[in-house]
């Protein structure tokens, strides 16, 4: 079987839907060579190599209904909507909640690469399994990170936000570790294309702060758009690439708590794991 890569954009609570993929892999036991995981998607891509299947469904739809997970409390408390170190670093641990199986993560063949974006460059930051450590799921969380709602999050001293706004689809990262199929896993449908509108005031204080982050975050719709298009452009015809997306998202953005639509979102994502299986497997 040749080897083959998907990649997982995120989406906050949209990718769900991934979540839906995943699990359908897990449950069929077919796991892949190589998987890029970006914001959200990173905790899809290390939860299937744990092969944990409900996992992340379980986070989604229980956990995400708690005030610790996202909540206005934590933003005046600390400056951060989002609690991602609630998410990676106290629910994940083994004594947490929704414990991951590290030693199983580990254990995974799978090549790994999670995407961030440095805080003062605006570049994106390509961390791999070895920056994962026991009860330690820093890198996830620095992935995720949603500028404007949450703090810059702090590794070793450097500054990171959501690794979407710089490396949106890195389709040609798979190209170049020798995949020859590539699966792209989105959390809208294939024609929709990014518009930020009027966000300039609530970018203020970043671009006060990382001027550099700021002129590729103000960019990052086009960005985003431009890639989608060029992928779609020269793979449309191309047996390479399969780029899986829901139906409809029924007005879900990314922080929406809908969960009759999640719970639909996650179920169109399982049955187009059938879709995934079946081009993996194809000559």
């Amino acid at each position: 079987m040749s080897k083959v890569g998907i990649i997982d954009v995120g989406g906050g609570l949209r990718d769900i839907f991934g979540t839906g993929v995943f699990d359908y892999l897990i449950k069929n036991d077919i796991f892949i060579d190589y998987i890029i995981g970006i914001s959200a998607g990173s905790g899809n891509a290390t939860t299937y190599m744990s092969k944990q299947f409900g996992r992340n469904y379980k986070s989604y739809m229980e956990f995400s209904k708690k005030k610790e997970y996202m909540s206005f409390k934590n933003y005046i408390k600390d400056r951060n909507y989002v609690g991602l170190n609630y998410i990676y670093n106290v629910l994940s641990k083994d004594d947490g909640e929704l414990p991951f199986d590290y030693d199983t993560f580990k254990k995974s063949k799978t090549e790994l690469v999670i995407i961030a974006t440095n805080a003062e460059t605006g570049k994106p930051v390509y961390f791999t399994k070895k920056d994962i450590k026991k009860n330690d799921y820093s890198v996830c969380a620095a992935s995720s990170n949603l500028p404007v709602l949450n703090k810059p999050y702090e590794i070793d001293g450097k500054l990171y936000f959501d690794g979407s706004i710089s490396d949106p689809i890195p389709i040609e990262k798979c190209f170049s570790a020798g995949c020859k199929k590539v699966i792209v896993i989105l959390t809208r449908p294939i024609n929709y294309r990014k518009n930020d509108g009027n966000r300039k005031l609530l970018y203020k204080n970043i671009k006060k702060n990382y001027k550099q982050f700021y002129d590729v975050l103000i960019n990052r719709c086009d960005i985003y758009n431009k890639k989608l298009d060029d992928i779609i452009k020269k793979y449309k015809d191309d047996k390479k690439v399969l780029i899986i997306s829901p139906e409809e998202t029924k007005g879900l953005k990314t922080l929406t708590k809908d969960y009759k639509k999640l719970e639909e979102l996650y179920k169109d994502g399982y049955k187009k794991g059938k879709i995934v299986e079946d081009f993996i497997k194809s000559k």
